[in-house]
C-alpha cells in the first residue's frame, strides 16, 4: 500500500520518510520504475512472476494499481545506468513471454536517485507508452528518453497542433494524401533518394517525380528538400496523434 500511495503521489514529504523509516527502506537508494502493459486479457501470471524474480528484500518493490498494468520499482546500483535498464527491460521481457507465456509492452522512466522522485519516474513510464500507443507501436520496449519527436508532440496543446495542420496543408483535410503515405514513407526510409524510393515501389522514375510534383502542389512542400520533409513528416505525427486524441474523447 505504501508503494502504491507513492506511486500515485499520494503521500506528504514527511510520511515518505516517516514510512520508509519504519519499514526499513532505503529513500536514496537509486532507482527506477518499469510499466508493464499486458497486450491480451487473461494474463494473470504477470505480477507473481516478477515478484518471484525481483521483489525479495526491501529493494525492489511489484505491485499494480489498475487491471492493466504492473509496475516494477527497481533498485540499481550505483555504476547502473540506461543500457542496464534497457537490458533489465528486455528481461522482464523474456521472461514473461517465456514462463507466463505472457506478450507485454515494457516502459521506463528516468533514473532516480531518491524514493521521493519515485513518482516522476513512474509519470514518465506512463507517458512512454501513451506515446508508443501512438507512434511506436512496433516497438515492445519504450524508454522515455528515447521518445524523440513523439514525446514532443504529445505535450503540445491540440489548439498548436490543429494550427499547425493547417499551415502546412492549407487548410485541407489530410486525409487527401492516404493514397500518396506509401510514397512518402518509403522516401524517408530510403533518406530521400529518389532512384532509391522508385527501386523500392518498383516505380519509373519520372512516376514518383510526379506524385512529388503533385504533393509539392498541394501543400507548398518539396519532400525532396530535407526541411520540407521534416516539416511534413513532424505533420503526419502530429495527424496521428490528433486522431488518437479523438478516439479517447469519443471513447
Amino acid at each position: 500500500r505504501f508503494i502504491q500511495n507513492l506511486l500515485l503521489d499520494n503521500l506528504l514529504l514527511v510520511d515518505i520518510y516517516n514510512q520508509a523509516d519504519k519499514m526499513g527502506i532505503a529513500t536514496d537508494q537509486k532507482r527506477i520504475v518499469y510499466v508493464i502493459e499486458k497486450k491480451n486479457e487473461g494474463e494473470d501470471l504477470i505480477i507473481e512472476t516478477l515478484r518471484g524474480v525481483y521483489a525479495s528484500g526491501r529493494k525492489n518493490f511489484v505491485t499494480a494499481v489498475d487491471d492493466h498494468h504492473v509496475i516494477l520499482v527497481k533498485a540499481l546500483e550505483q555504476s547502473e545506468g540506461y543500457e542496464d535498464a534497457q537490458q533489465i527491460a528486455r528481461v522482464i521481457t523474456d521472461t514473461l513471454n517465456m514462463e507466463a507465456m505472457a506478450s507485454v509492452r515494457v516502459a521506463y522512466g528516468t533514473i532516480v536517485q531518491e524514493l521521493k522522485e519515485v513518482p516522476r519516474s513512474y509519470q514518465e513510464a506512463q507517458v512512454a507508452l501513451e506515446v508508443g500507443r501512438v507512434f511506436y507501436a512496433e516497438r515492445g520496449i519504450l524508454a522515455y528518453g528515447e521518445l524523440g519527436i513523439g514525446r514532443l508532440i504529445h505535450q503540445l496543446p491540440k489548439s498548436l497542433c490543429e494550427m499547425f495542420l493547417k499551415e502546412v496543408f492549407r487548410g485541407g483535410a489530410a486525409d487527401c494524401f492516404e493514397e500518396e503515405l506509401t510514397t512518402v514513407y518509403t522516401l524517408f526510409d530510403n533518406n530521400l533518394n529518389i532512384s532509391e524510393t522508385a527501386r523500392k515501389l518498383y516505380l519509373h522514375r519520372n512516376t514518383l517525380v510526379y506524385r512529388l510534383d503533385k504533393l509539392q502542389k498541394s501543400t507548398g512542400l518539396d519532400l525532396r528538400i530535407f526541411d520540407d520533409a521534416i516539416t511534413f513528416k513532424i505533420a503526419l505525427m502530429v495527424v496521428k496523434y490528433m486522431k488518437y486524441m479523438e478516439s479517447i474523447d469519443t471513447f
